[in-house]
């Protein structure tokens, strides 16, 4: 099982949270909640308002998120939902683990001595430069005080029109950069 930190719409009360509790997408268990280790600039970008993190350590503020154990299934389908390695890419970093749930016996499972663990996250090089400078976030939530409305992939889809297909991992027509 590999550990993924997720810190956008994955998250539970989410809009994509769903795909995590597909059983036909792989297994996704939550371990518990943490913070990146390292600032990171957590931003709301592009036509469709949506959570990136922009792979810039050092950069903007220490992101709060969830950490969940997926199986190679899981991993794999989450590759593509999030369009890597174009849109994002899978990258190891170290979290601060906040709240603790998952197993305590394998040594895989359980957080460091100094409370951290190495989780995978989706972030981002391939942005517009300008989005550096967008306000950075800790914690995202769709219906946060920012007022972006999140705009759901479902809906990007079907704006194209009857068969038409969506572009690689389902963002409909958010350029590429």
């Amino acid at each position: 099982m590999a550990r993924v930190f997720v810190y956008g719409t994955l998250k539970r009360g989410q809009p994509n949270h769903k795909v995590l509790l597909d059983p036909t997408n792989g297994c996704a268990a939550f371990r518990g909640r943490g913070r990146t280790l390292e600032p990171y600039p957590l931003v709301i970008a592009g036509e469709h308002n949506i959570p990136r993190l922009l792979n810039l350590p050092g950069q903007g503020r220490l992101v709060l998120g969830e950490i969940y154990a997926v199986d190679e299934r899981m991993l794999s389908f989450l590759d593509e939902f999030e369009g890597c390695p174009d849109m994002y890419q899978r990258t190891p970093l170290q979290v601060t683990v906040l709240e603790w749930e998952g197993a305590r016996g394998a040594p895989e499972e359980t957080p460091a001595a100094d409370g951290t663990l190495r989780c995978f996250v989706y972030s981002t090089v391939t942005y517009a430069p300008e989005w550096v400078r967008l306000p950075h976030l800790d914690d995202y939530d769709f219906q946060g005080e920012h007022g972006l409305r999140y705009n759901p992939r479902e809906n990007r889809c079907q704006a194209r029109g009857p068969g038409l297909p969506c572009s690689a991992g389902g963002w409909g027509t958010e350029p590429r950069r």
